[in-house]
């Protein structure tokens, strides 16, 4: 007969990560504890103490200023942050091995650890490397100031429904300047900040950008659809001014960047491993080497990066239709990925090392990705602790797209924490 496996009641038994989530409080309010079990066909079920509360804040650009850039379906720095406390000292290893935007690896090196990261998608590593070594504002605006963008040889006109065609063609130019660089083997760390801001700049909803109103600034819009935006709207793309608008964005990045960030970043920037690869097989990292790992992984068939990315991957020279990002419709199938990563991260995960694993509820709730995520860490050999799920009442994401807050997209996240031995 099969017997569950019990939460450890016992006070010498309990981690002290689960002692204090049992006493954690956010503006008076205790947190919840429930228990998150998953029946297996084989063997005993899975069965973990979940917490339930508020850990860290709700506010929009309450982190350092060096992690706002635009990237879909990205968390919060709290998020890593609140485990990078708990879970590492000063000199660890901390790893995304589904690094997006970059977030859990700035947050590692602004928090004085050795960041990793690694993901399929080589705009993941174009975002996160400028910031870990970020340029002074006087040399980015030099290096702009010495470029010639009255000229491109390459001007595809279609382009012209986001852009005015002065300000397209100066992306163009600046374009070919930089692929030509890279080309050449001189791209240097200015040009890698240059190339990281006018790709968060190539689209948005604000003057800040390059283009006229469109989608939010996390992804881009087909030609087609960009059309029916302006012929709604009535709008032209105005002109903007790209050097202007770079400089601009440099300066807010910058903003909390003084003396002892940059050397602390300097120091994290020279140990700093990313990868361009699967994050199934990532034999730049060492067995045994890595502390703490959190990370987010695709969820199932919720985000096109492909779709979302087409127009930063034309400007930095990429296809992104041929990056093999994983998109899964069936849990299964998504299980079975995710079961391969996991055996990676048991690999280069050092013992007592603990992998912090942000899923989300899918399909209006339907599908709770910490329960399907669970037998994928137990079938790797790692041990699953706890459950945290952090229920906020903003959305940002949701309010973008006209959804009220608690009926539709994404207001909590969910973390599945798995220690090693």
């Amino acid at each position: 007969m099969s017997v569950p496996l019990r939460v450890p009641t016992s006070a010498s038994r309990q981690p002290e990560i689960v002692r204090e989530l049992r006493a954690f409080t956010w503006n008076g309010r205790a947190t919840k504890r429930a228990v998150t079990s998953v029946g297996l066909a084989k063997s005993r079920p899975i069965v973990v103490e979940t917490f339930v509360n508020e850990f860290w804040t709700s506010k929009q650009r309450a982190a350092h200023s060096l992690h706002e850039v635009s990237y879909r379906a990205c968390f919060k720095p709290q998020l890593p942050r609140f485990f990078i406390d708990r879970f590492t000292a000063p000199g660890d290893v901390v790893y995304d091995p589904f690094m997006g935007r970059g977030t859990t690896v700035i947050e590692a090196a602004l928090a004085g650890r050795t960041p990793a990261g690694c993901d399929i998608n080589p705009l993941s590593a174009m975002l996160a490397q400028p910031r870990l070594s970020p340029p002074a504002a006087e040399e980015v605006q030099r290096r702009l100031s010495a470029i010639d963008l009255s000229f491109a040889v390459s001007y595809p006109r279609e382009l012209e429904v986001f852009y005015h065609p002065d300000t397209l063609r100066e992306i163009c130019a600046l374009r070919e300047y930089l692929l030509a660089r890279d080309s050449s083997g001189t791209l240097d760390g200015i040009d890698r900040w240059i190339r990281m801001v006018a790709v968060n700049r190539l689209t948005g909803h604000s003057p800040g950008f390059f283009s006229v109103y469109t989608l939010p600034p996390n992804q881009a819009t087909t030609i087609e659809s960009q059309a029916r935006i302006n012929a709604r709207r009535k709008q032209v793309p105005p002109r903007r001014n790209v050097r202007d608008l770079i400089a601009a964005k440099t300066r807010s990045l910058l903003t909390h960047c003084d003396a002892a960030t940059r050397a602390a970043l300097l120091r994290s920037a020279n140990r700093a491993t990313l990868m361009t690869r699967p994050a199934s097989s990532t034999p730049q990292l060492k067995a045994n080497s890595v502390s703490l790992v959190v990370t987010s992984p695709p969820f199932l068939d919720v985000v096109n990066y492909a779709g979302n990315n087409w127009l930063r991957g034309w400007f930095c020279g990429i296809d992104t239709a041929a990056v093999e990002i994983s998109m899964h419709r069936k849990v299964e199938e998504w299980q079975a990925a995710m079961t391969r990563v996991f055996r990676e991260l048991a690999r280069v995960l050092r013992p007592g090392g603990h992998v912090a694993f942000e899923v989300g509820e899918v399909r209006n709730g339907k599908v709770k990705l910490e329960e399907a995520v669970l037998p994928c860490g137990v079938a790797s050999g790692l041990h699953p602790l706890l459950v945290v799920i952090n229920a906020q009442q903003f959305t940002k994401t949701a309010n973008c797209w006209g959804v009220r807050n608690n009926s539709k997209g994404t207001n909590t996240n969910r973390i599945v924490v798995f220690r090693k031995g």
